[in-house]
C-alpha cells in the first residue's frame, strides 16, 4: 500500500460515503509526514478537477485534544471553495458519513504569510478581518476510530465551513478573552473563551504558517484561516440548528438536513 493507494481509498470513501479501516491499520508505520503527502495528493486531485483552494483550517489546538493524539502540536487541512457556507445556511447532511460540529474564529488575510519564522504580531499585521464561524468536520475513517496520522490523512476531518458575524479588525477587541456561548435547537450547549486555542488564537495561525513551510505552502491574501475549535466537537442530527454568540463579533447560525435521502441509514 503506498501513499497514492490510501489517498485514492480516501476520495472513494468521500464520494461514496462509506467510510474506511483506519489508515494507522492499513498502513502501522505511517509517519505524520507520509500522512501530510496522503492529504496533499487529495488536494491536488480535486484541484486538478476544479475545487480551488480558499484557505486552511487548524486541528487539535487544544492541550486536551494533544493529549488524546498522544501530540504535542496541532494539525491542519485545507478548504476548498465547495466546502463554504454563509451565516443562516441550510446545509445538506446528505454527502457527508459522520458529521459533527466545532465552534471557531476565522480569519481572513489581507497578506500573504510565509514561513518559516512568522510571529503572532506578523498574523496581526497580516489579517483582514476576524469573523465567528462553524466548521463541518466528518471522518472518512470508520466510526472515528483515528489516531493523529488519520486524521492528517484525512485532510484534518475538514468537510464544511460556515462563515458569520460581522468582520470584525483584531485590534478591536481581546481576542484572548473573548467568549462565545453555543445554542442547539434554541438550548444551551456550551461555552468557551478565545484563550481555549493555544492562549490565543493568533498563536495557532502563526503555528500553521510555520509548520506549512516544511511542505513548501504558503498563506494567501484572501484566504479563509479556521484557527481552531474553542469548545468540543458535537454530533449534528438531521434538523439541528446550532448558534453561537461571540462577544464583540456576532454570530453565526446554521441549520443541518438530508435533503435527497429519505431512507438514508443514520451513521
Amino acid at each position: 500500500m503506498n501513499i497514492q493507494d490510501i489517498a485514492s481509498r480516501l476520495l472513494e470513501a468521500e464520494k461514496t460515503r462509506v467510510p474506511i479501516e483506519p489508515i494507522t491499520e492499513i498502513f502501522p508505520d505511517i509517519s505524520v509526514e507520509e500522512a501530510y503527502y496522503i492529504q496533499q495528493q487529495q488536494i491536488e486531485e480535486k484541484v486538478k478537477n476544479g475545487a480551488v483552494i480558499i484557505g486552511k483550517k487548524i486541528g487539535l489546538t487544544s492541550k486536551v485534544m494533544q493529549e488524546m493524539f498522544n501530540v504535542n502540536e496541532p494539525d491542519y487541512g485545507h478548504l476548498l471553495d465547495d466546502m463554504v457556507y454563509v451565516d443562516g445556511d441550510t446545509v445538506s447532511l446528505d454527502d457527508l458519513i459522520q458529521p459533527k460540529l466545532e465552534f471557531e474564529i476565522a480569519f481572513v488575510l489581507k497578506k500573504d504569510l510565509i514561513g518559516p519564522g512568522i510571529t503572532p504580531t506578523d498574523v496581526i499585521n497580516a489579517t483582514e478581518y476576524i469573523a465567528p464561524a462553524f466548521e463541518v468536520i466528518d471522518s472518512r475513517i470508520q466510526d472515528w476510530n483515528i489516531r493523529f496520522e488519520d486524521t492528517v490523512a484525512d485532510n484534518g476531518s475538514s468537510s464544511r465551513v460556515v462563515i458569520g458575524g460581522k468582520p470584525t479588525h483584531l485590534e478591536e477587541v481581546d481576542l484572548q478573552h473573548i467568549g462565545m456561548v453555543v445554542y442547539q435547537n434554541g438550548k444551551y450547549l456550551d461555552s468557551a473563551a478565545g484563550a481555549a486555542v493555544m492562549g490565543n488564537p493568533v498563536r495557532s495561525v502563526a503555528w500553521l504558517v510555520n509548520a506549512l513551510a516544511n511542505y513548501g505552502i504558503s498563506l494567501k491574501a484572501g484566504e479563509i484561516i479556521l484557527s481552531g475549535a474553542l469548545s468540543k466537537a458535537v454530533p449534528i442530527e438531521d434538523g439541528d440548528t446550532f448558534t453561537a454568540e461571540f462577544a464583540h463579533l456576532g454570530t453565526v447560525s446554521a441549520s443541518f438536513q438530508y435533503k435527497g435521502r429519505i431512507n438514508r441509514e443514520k451513521k
